[in-house]
């Protein structure tokens, strides 16, 4: 199985900035997608960003929704299978709860599967 642990929200000003992380663990034999969602209060879920990976390739592809665009980055760390959303000039409508998802292939399967974080809450306020 695959477990997802996220860490870095909080509570920040208007334009300030902040950092989740999104480290996958347990036995994993391939990632193909990294992905950020979030969840506001009395809205719908919205994905903020996507990295698709190629376990052949040292090259990433990442793609973001115009609302986040320019101001947020999704990265990873191969080695330590964790995926980082850096977010800049954070505003309060960007408050929400913030959500992983990995698809992975387990060790020992031949499925991939969607795997999600716990949720990070993170509160834009002055």
């Amino acid at each position: 199985q695959v477990q997802l642990v996220e860490s870095g929200g909080g509570l920040v000003q208007p334009g300030g900035s902040l950092k989740l992380s999104c480290a996958a663990s347990g036995s994993i034999f391939s990632i193909s997608f990294m992905g950020w969602y979030r969840q506001a209060p009395a809205k719908q879920s919205e994905w903020v960003a996507g990295l698709a990976t190629d376990s052949m390739s040292t090259d990433d592809v990442t793609t973001y929704p115009d609302s986040v665009k320019g101001r947020f980055t999704i990265s990873r760390d191969r080695a330590k299978n964790t995926v980082y959303l850096q977010m800049n000039n954070l505003q309060p409508e960007d408050t929400a709860v913030y959500f992983c998802r990995v698809r992975a292939r387990p060790g020992g399967t031949t499925n991939d599967g969607d795997y999600w974080g716990q949720g990070t809450q993170v509160t834009v306020s002055s």
